[in-house]
């Protein structure tokens, strides 16, 4: 196949693996944590990153290799890698080219547990994080960086506060300090915008969201553009730029260049040393949903539309936000970066404030409260009290979460059940 030209429905069935004469048609999993070799002088070869193959399920795994290519194809990246889940993607993310004595420029609004791994965990970590508005101005963001700034993380659409990255003006201000900017996908997905289009350097996922899709198994991705010359800024970079004595002096962006650098490195000394690997069974039922995400994309986006829609003609609600209604701030950044689908969560809140939200979460009867989003089912939940209840005010603030915020993930179910049962709990 044309990876240039084939279409995104064909490739999350097709890319990744192509079954050989007898072969499996579906990618095998392969339970082993390791693999045998006729000579210690072949395995040496595999451990000096001579050859290509694998030891140890810690550090590779056919099946896992099969998935991590598949979605590396999908956003159009040269090289990608598994993880235990979406946190951990994040943190090895930055953790693989910033460390003690660094810092990071963030989007204020992100995940509740991601703005927590970078202020408090990695702050112990000695990597210092300046958080700026996803709508602050060019001067703003310009006063975020600092002569030991090593990225710029953003998420493509903010979990809970769905404000839509501009990518383009992040990517530029990131290039212009000789950084990458870091983008975590996990709301959008490659169906509905592939941020290295738009300048984005890495991209990350929890594939525990819509890429699995069923709420069957937790994990994560990172996918590398193949893009940024970390040679151009080796100073900045010396993990990548300068010999690692760990593997006998190699240099990763030398010997593996661009488009493998930055990945080779994550697996082999970050995966090897902390070991957050997804399992090769858990990587088997992230490829069953993947094959059917451009489908399923398509119907959460088609509901959540018309659920927020529903609410915001709804005289109890207060608010609603939801990119792809006209009202949202948003609108017109999501018609360029995602022609309008973006996901399928709303936020909204009723009048009456948290005590109300509360009263109405409690009535509903399809949808559950859950502290998960982004499948199947459709499912509420508070974050102030829930995700985000680690947060002072004033860091809820400023991720975008206020008090009486009610996340609503809309699932695929008929549409008409799903109102109904909003209709009767607001009602109530």
């Amino acid at each position: 196949m044309d990876g240039k030209k084939t279409g995104i429905e064909t490739k999350c069935i097709h890319s990744g693996y192509e079954p050989k004469n007898g072969e499996p048609r579906m990618i095998p999993i392969v339970q082993s944590t390791t693999f045998k070799y006729d000579s210690g002088e072949a395995m040496g070869r595999l451990f000096d990153l001579e050859s290509s193959g694998y030891f140890y399920t810690r550090l590779q795994n056919p099946t896992s290799d099969c998935v991590a290519a598949k979605i590396a194809d999908l956003e159009g990246g040269t090289a990608a890698m598994l993880t235990s889940s979406g946190q951990a993607a994040n943190f090895l993310s930055v953790f693989n080219i910033a460390s003690a004595g660094d810092h990071v420029v963030a989007s204020s609004a992100i995940y509740g547990g991601t703005f927590n791994l970078f202020s408090v965990t990695m702050k112990r970590m000695g990597i210092s994080f300046t958080f700026v508005s996803p709508e602050c101005s060019d001067e703003e963001l310009e006063a975020a960086f600092r002569p030991n700034t090593k990225a710029v993380f953003g998420e493509t659409i903010s979990n809970p506060s769905l404000d839509i990255l501009d990518i383009e003006r992040f990517a530029h201000a990131a290039h212009a300090h000789g950084v990458p900017l870091i983008v975590d996908n996990t709301f959008a997905t490659p169906v509905n915008c592939r941020p290295f289009e738009w300048g984005a350097d890495i991209v990350t996922h929890s594939t525990t969201k819509y890429m699995d899709g069923h709420d069957a198994s937790v994990g994560g991705a990172i996918v590398d553009s193949g893009a940024f010359d970390w040679m151009a800024h080796s100073q900045k970079f010396p993990g990548l730029c300068t010999p690692d004595e760990s593997y006998h002096g190699i240099t990763y962006a030398q010997k593996f260049g661009r488009e493998g650098a930055f990945i080779t490195k994550a697996t082999v000394q970050l995966m090897r040393d902390l070991g957050p690997v997804q399992s090769p069974m858990n990587a088997y039922f992230l490829n069953l949903g993947l094959e059917s995400l451009p489908l399923r994309i398509a119907r959460h986006c088609e509901n959540a539309l018309a659920a927020a829609e529903f609410l915001e003609s709804h005289p109890a609600v207060a608010w609603v936000n939801y990119p792809g209604l006209k009202s949202s701030r948003c609108y017109e950044r999501a018609q360029k970066y995602m022609d309008g689908k973006t996901c399928g969560v709303v936020s909204f809140g009723i009048k009456g404030g948290r005590n109300a939200a509360e009263k109405f979460m409690s009535r509903l009867k399809l949808a559950m409260i859950a502290t998960h989003v982004a499948d199947s089912r459709t499912c509420v939940l508070h974050p102030a009290s829930t995700t985000h209840r680690q947060l002072s005010d004033e860091a809820l603030a400023a991720c975008g979460v206020l008090p009486d915020m009610i996340r609503l993930s809309v699932g695929v179910e008929s549409i008409g059940d799903i109102l109904a049962d909003l209709q009767q709990a607001l009602e109530s």
